[in-house]
């Protein structure tokens, strides 16, 4: 084979195994998740019935039929509760101008029954968007959910009605099934969110 023969073959074979590798980058799935924890096995919630913030009965199947990222809190935590619920708002709403869809909806669960009656979910929610519930009730059905999914929270230090409440941090992924399908721990960023929201929604 002549020296111009054997260059042009040389050339071919370098496009074809380059077309290939990249119809296979194309092909191959994306990344998992770098920083949510996906579940190999997607738990089942449990019976509970509280209420929304417009004083709706909310229970198990409140969680079925859309992506929700749900966080435990109260409307009177002065700065994890309101910070968790900006970086997810934020995040939602980079999602949508990226195009996602389905994009999720942000469920605060409320670990402060006493104080936070639905009417103040619904003012407390209403200042991070739109697409936010809020999610109350009785003290009894509360732990229902909570230890059903593994939410701590216990109250600090009470004095009367001047008191804090000690809760997880975690923002867990309920998907469209009502089930317990990945977690993100803390500290959240909004990045974390809008990198590994539409890989776990996909399905991939």
């Amino acid at each position: 084979m002549s020296i111009r023969n054997l260059f042009i073959a040389t050339v071919a074979i370098v496009a074809i195994g380059t077309g290939a590798w990249l119809s296979y980058q194309l092909m191959s799935p994306s990344a998992p998740p770098q920083w949510a924890t996906v579940l190999p096995a997607h738990g089942e919630l449990p019976e509970f019935a509280l209420l929304d913030q417009s004083g709706q009965p909310f229970g198990r199947d409140g969680f079925e039929g859309r992506w929700d990222l749900v966080f435990f809190g109260f409307t009177h935590c002065p700065d994890i509760c309101p910070a968790t619920l900006q970086v997810l708002a934020s995040a939602r709403t980079q999602l949508a101008e990226a195009g996602q869809q389905p994009l999720p909806r942000i469920v605060l669960v409320s670990v402060d029954p006493e104080r936070d009656t639905p009417e103040l979910l619904s003012q407390y929610v209403g200042y991070f968007g739109d697409d936010i519930i809020g999610i109350t009730g009785d003290l009894d059905e509360l732990q229902k959910l909570t230890r059903g999914l593994g939410i701590f929270f216990q109250k600090a230090a009470p004095d009367g009605d001047n008191y804090s409440v000690d809760h997880s941090a975690v923002v867990l992924v309920i998907n469209p099934n009502g089930q317990l399908h990945a977690l993100f721990s803390a500290p959240h960023k909004i990045e974390n969110f809008v990198h590994d929201l539409p890989i776990i929604m996909s399905g991939r």
